[in-house]
Order: structure tokens, then C-alpha cells, then sequence
């Protein structure tokens, strides 16, 4: 196949990318207020309607909210999943959404099932830490959530497996400890039957058909620090919108 020549991004995707990765990066907090369509206008070099295109942009993706007063960052309308949390932790130091909470299910060391060693890069059998928990809002379970990392990182990061609430998630720990962070993911979402030992705590009937998000992380060396599952609860979905012009 030929070689195709790559363009740059139009503007407003440049500039919807800037502060996306602002907001990723805690450099945004939660509430900070973006400048305003004029500002971005004049620094860009760019028409006012391409500046509100890229705002627009990320209002869609749920990082932003805009009103008479400005735009503000704001991840509350994102659905929860794994995926998100780790921006939510990295743009304002938790989590969570306002009115969510967390159960600790179980921490502990086990040998990796076949799917598990396969995505962590592992022999089948090998020890790796396996952390599942409950996230719910005054509407329910938002999610069932499991990680599978490396048993190697519990040497680093012994909280990994005792049941309880860590004091930052599990990406901020293994960065913190090991100095791997993660920078890139994949996204695989599917329906699958919940299982008999995850039916009560999603409060369905064990092969009940849920949507279920997998996702995987590599660090900077391309190497996979944690695979993920969560079983979204009844009643939830997942949803996007992007501007295709």
C-alpha cells in the first residue's frame, strides 16, 4: 500500500486536544474556568467560530460545561468507566464523581487466568494481583469493577492486596511506587453474562446478558500495567458524541 501524506488536525481539533490534554494532565483542575472564545481566538490566530468549535468539541466529550459565566471543566456528565477515572484522578486528585462511592470488594494475590495472563503479558498461572470494587451513586451500582496487575507491583505497593481503599487509585499508586506511567489504553466493550459471583453484587441474576468494558494499559516501553473489567450496572450505558466535520 502507498505511503499517504499526514496533514495536521484542523484548528479547532488542535485546540480541542490542548486543553483535553490539560484537563488530563491536572493542569485544569475540575471548576477551573477556560479562557474565553475571544482569548482563544486572538492566541490561536483563529475565526471565533473555529475557537467555539473546539470548545464545542469538548463539550461533547463531556470534559467541559459552558455557560453565560464561561466555560468550566467539568467530567461529571462523562459515564464512569475504568478509562475515565483515571483522567478524573489525574485532573483533580480522585476518582470519583460528586455523589459516588466505592465498596472494596477483595485485594489479594491468585494465579493469572488464561484472558489475564494474555493481556498483562504473563504465563498462564503466573501471581498477579487481582483488586475488584463496587462503585455506586444514589441510583445504584454505576459499576463492578476488577484490575489485574502484575504480582511484581505488590512488592512495590503491598496495599495492592489488602481490601481496602488505597490512598490514591491504582494508576497513581503504581506510578508513585514504581515509576510507570500509564500513557497509552484500548477500549473493548462487549455483552457478556454476568457471572454467578458477581451477580449479587451487580443485583442481577447470574447469566444476566450486561455491558462490560475492557480496557488495557501500557506505560512509556509500550509494556501492559493493568488490565481492567467493569460490568456497567442495570440501567446504565455507555454513549458518545463527536463532531465529524
Amino acid at each position: 500500500m502507498a505511503p499517504r501524506v499526514r496533514r495536521e488536525p484542523p484548528p479547532f481539533v488542535q485546540i480541542a486536544d490542548h486543553f483535553r490534554q490539560q484537563i488530563i494532565d491536572g493542569e485544569l483542575a475540575p471548576e477551573a474556568k477556560l479562557p474565553s472564545i475571544a482569548a482563544i481566538s486572538e492566541e490561536w490566530g483563529v475565526a471565533t467560530a473555529t475557537a467555539a468549535k473546539g470548545i464545542k468539541q469538548l463539550q461533547a466529550e463531556g470534559y467541559v460545561r459552558s455557560s453565560t459565566q464561561g466555560t468550566f471543566v467539568d467530567l461529571g456528565a462523562k459515564q464512569t468507566t475504568g478509562a475515565d477515572r483515571l483522567l478524573i484522578s489525574r485532573a483533580g486528585g480522585t476518582g470519583f464523581r460528586p455523589g459516588e462511592r466505592v465498596e472494596i470488594v477483595g485485594a489479594e494475590m491468585v494465579p493469572a487466568p488464561a484472558d489475564v495472563a494474555q493481556a498483562l503479558g504473563l504465563e498462564e498461572g503466573s501471581d498477579v494481583v487481582r483488586r475488584q470494587r463496587r462503585y455506586l451513586d444514589d441510583a445504584g451500582v454505576v459499576a463492578l469493577s476488577t484490575s489485574w496487575l502484575p504480582g511484581e507491583f505488590a512488592d512495590a505497593a503491598p496495599e495492592l492486596v489488602v481490601a481496602a481503599p488505597l490512598p490514591t487509585m491504582t494508576f497513581g499508586l503504581v506510578e508513585e511506587r514504581t515509576g510507570r506511567r500509564a500513557v497509552r489504553r484500548s477500549d473493548v466493550v462487549s455483552l457478556r453474562p454476568v457471572p454467578p459471583e458477581d451477580a449479587e453484587l451487580l443485583g442481577v441474576e447470574a447469566g444476566t446478558p450486561a455491558l462490560v468494558m475492557a480496557n488495557r494499559y501500557w506505560d512509556e516501553d509500550g509494556v501492559t500495567t493493568e488490565y481492567a473489567t467493569d460490568f456497567l450496572g442495570p440501567g446504565r450505558q455507555l454513549s458518545g458524541e463527536f463532531d465529524l466535520s
